[in-house]
């Protein structure tokens, strides 16, 4: 591995982790949003909730059908990025892992 890599993993790490907390947080406000279907996404502060979780949606409900009339995709996708977040920055995960191997390696 490169020394610039080596120095920059730490912040991907972070970052990385951070970011794929902030969208399964955005997520969790999605389900949560869908107990008030009166609530307009484009008002106040929800389109920082929708911004970033809408693109997804649409596409994720082009493929499963709502369950009961309940639109489960905002779940689907909770799950799919916190096994990601696992897999990458989790205590095993893979940038986990080459940091800690880096960093007794130094």
């Amino acid at each position: 591995m490169t020394p610039l890599l080596l120095q920059a993993l730490p912040v991907l790490h972070l970052l990385l982790g951070l970011l794929l907390a902030a969208w399964t947080l955005a997520f969790l406000l999605r389900i949560v949003l869908t107990w008030y279907p009166q609530v307009d996404l484009n008002q106040g502060a929800w389109p920082l909730v929708a911004w970033p979780t809408e693109p997804v949606l649409s596409l994720s409900r082009r493929v499963i059908a709502p369950i009961g009339g309940v639109d489960v995709t905002p779940v689907i996708w909770v799950g799919l990025i916190s096994l990601v977040r696992e897999l990458l920055v989790g205590q095993q995960g893979l940038l986990s892992q080459i940091l800690m191997h880096a960093q007794a390696a130094a």
